[in-house]
C-alpha cells in the first residue's frame, strides 16, 4: 500500500469516533480529533475479559491509548494498495491519504472478524439466511470490467467492502456455485480477482500454482479458474472464515505479517524495511501455538517459491490465523512471476543477496535462516 493511514497530516476533519468490531463485540475505538490525530483504545470490557484477546500482536491490551504511529500498520493493513487504493478513493470522492475515511466506507467487510462502524451503532444484522441473487453472466463480465479502475463503490445496496492488498479483488459468496453479491452483514465465503491487464495469464497461472502447492502438500487456500462469456477469474475460498453445526459462516480474525510486526504496507518489501526471513521465523517461534510445525511450513512454502519461481511472497503474502491462539494461515497469492520479465526476480524478503536464478545459494540461506534461534 501506497497510503498514510489514517489521513494525510495536512487534512483536517471534523472530530470522529469509530467502534471497531470483533465478530459483533465491541474490541474498541478509533478516534479522530479536529487536529487531524488518530488514536485507538481498547474498550473497558474487553481489557476485563482475561479470554479476549489482542486485537494484534502489534496492539497488545492496555488501557493506555495507542498513537498514529503505532496503531498505524494495523490499520493500514486493512485497505487496498497501490493503484486500487487510488481507484478505492475516486470511487469515493476521498482523497487517497485520507485512511480514516477509507475505511469508515469500505470497513464492513474486511479480511479476519473485524467491522468498523460509527460509534454507538450496532452492527448490521446477518442476511445470510436470506438468499443472495447470483449475479447473470452480464453483470459478473460487467464487474471483471470495472473492477481493476473502478472498484464497487461502497455503499452501492448497502455494501461495505474491503480487501487490502495491490491485485483489484471482490468479497463473494457463492449461492448454488455462482457468484453473487453479499446481503448487508453478510460474511463473504470467497474472493474474485479478475486477470492483471499488464501481465498475460495471471489467472491460469495462480491457479495452476495455488493448486501445486496444495498437490506438495502445503496448506494453501482452495483456488479455480472460471470462465463468463469467454472472460477468466480466478475463485479463492477465503481461510479467514469456517460454518458453524447450524451451518452459518463464522469470520476468522487474521492479521499479515506486517501487521504482526508493526510494519506499514508501503514498506512491505524487505528492501524497504519489511519482514526478513530471520524475522519471520522468530516471529513463528515466538507467537504461534505450534512454532515447530509453522517454522517448518513456512520453509516449505519459501523452498516452493523459490521452485515455482514467486519471488513476490512479502511480509502482506503471509498471515496469521486467530482462533484459540496463533497459527500460520493457508498460502495465498502465490503465482509465477518468473514468468514476467518485466518484473524483478529479486525475492521479496531478502535471501542471502540472491535471486531465483540463484536457487541452490537460496535453499542453503533459507536453511540457515529456519535453523536460527
Amino acid at each position: 500500500m501506497r497510503l498514510l493511514l489514517l489521513h494525510d497530516d495536512n487534512e483536517r476533519e471534523s472530530p470522529t469516533c469509530r467502534a471497531l468490531r470483533w465478530d459483533g463485540r465491541l474490541v474498541g475505538t478509533l478516534h479522530t480529533n479536529q487536529h487531524g490525530e488518530k488514536q485507538f483504545v481498547y474498550d473497558a470490557a474487553w481489557l476485563r475479559d482475561e479470554d479476549a484477546p489482542p486485537l494484534s500482536l502489534s496492539l497488545p491490551k492496555r488501557d493506555v491509548p495507542f498513537k498514529r504511529r503505532e496503531c498505524r500498520p494495523f490499520f493500514a493493513g486493512l485497505l487496498a494498495e497501490d493503484l486500487q487504493r487510488d481507484a478505492v478513493a475516486h470511487a469515493l470522492g476521498v482523497s487517497r491519504g485520507n485512511d480514516f475515511a477509507l475505511l469508515d466506507a469500505r470497513g464492513g467487510d474486511v479480511a479476519g472478524a473485524l467491522m468498523l462502524l460509527p460509534d454507538g451503532t450496532a452492527p448490521p444484522e446477518s442476511h445470510s439466511d436470506i438468499p443472495s441473487r447470483p449475479l447473470d453472466d452480464a453483470a459478473l463480465v460487467a464487474i471483471l470490467d470495472r473492477l481493476p479502475s473502478r472498484p464497487l463503490p461502497a455503499g452501492q445496496d448497502g455494501l461495505r467492502l474491503s480487501l487490502a492488498g495491490a491485485q483489484s479483488k471482490l468479497p463473494v459468496v457463492l449461492v448454488e456455485g455462482r457468484v453473487a453479491l453479499p446481503a448487508p452483514g453478510q460474511p463473504t465465503t470467497h474472493i474474485l480477482k479478475p486477470p492483471i491487464a499488464r501481465f498475460p495469464g495471471t489467472t491460469e497461472n495462480e491457479a495452476l500454482v495455488m493448486q501445486l502447492a496444495a498437490a506438495c502438500g502445503l496448506p494453501t487456500a482452495r483456488a479455480e479458474a472460471r470462465a463468463v462469456a469467454q472472460r477468466l477469474y480466478l475463485l479463492v475460498e477465503r481461510y479467514d472464515r469456517r460454518v458453524d453445526d447450524q451451518g452459518r459462516v463464522r469470520r476468522l480474525h487474521q492479521e499479515d505479517t506486517c501487521q504482526a510486526l508493526v510494519i506499514v504496507p508501503e514498506h512491505k518489501y524487505a528492501a524497504e524495511g519489511g519482514p526478513t526471513f530471520p524475522a519471520m521465523f522468530a516471529l513463528l517461534r515466538r507467537a504461534t501455538q505450534q512454532p515447530a510445525l509453522a517454522v517448518l511450513a513456512f520453509l516449505d512454502a519459501a523452498i516452493f517459491n523459490v521452485i515455482a519461481g514467486n519471488a513476490d511472497a512479502h511480509g502482506k503474502n503471509f498471515s496469521l490465523l486467530h482462533a484459540g491462539g496463533a497459527t500460520l494461515a493457508p498460502f495465498y497469492d502465490l503465482l509465477c512471476t518468473l514468468a514476467y520479465p518485466d518484473l524483478s526476480p529479486r525475492f521479496a524478503m531478502k535471501v542471502g543477496g540472491h535471486g531465483l536464478r540463484s536457487r541452490r545459494r537460496v535453499l542453503s540461506h533459507l536453511a540457515r535462516c529456519a535453523l536460527l534461534r
